[in-house]
C-alpha cells in the first residue's frame, strides 16, 4: 500500500462547500476529490513524474 502524506489545509468555507458538493456528485470523499483535482491539474500541466520503463 502506498504511503500518504498528511497536512493541514486552510480553505475558505464557501470554497469547501463547493468542493464538498462536487465530491458528493462524484461519489468521493472531500479528501479524495481534492486529491483527484490536484492529480488532474498536475497531469494537464505535464508536471507528473514520468513512469519508469
Amino acid at each position: 500500500m502506498s504511503k500518504r502524506k498528511s497536512f493541514v489545509l486552510r480553505i475558505d468555507p464557501e470554497l469547501f462547500k463547493e468542493v464538498e458538493k462536487w465530491a458528493d456528485d462524484e461519489f468521493r470523499s472531500v479528501n479524495g476529490q481534492l486529491e483527484w483535482m490536484i492529480h488532474k491539474s498536475l497531469k494537464d500541466a505535464k508536471r507528473l513524474p514520468k513512469k519508469g520503463k
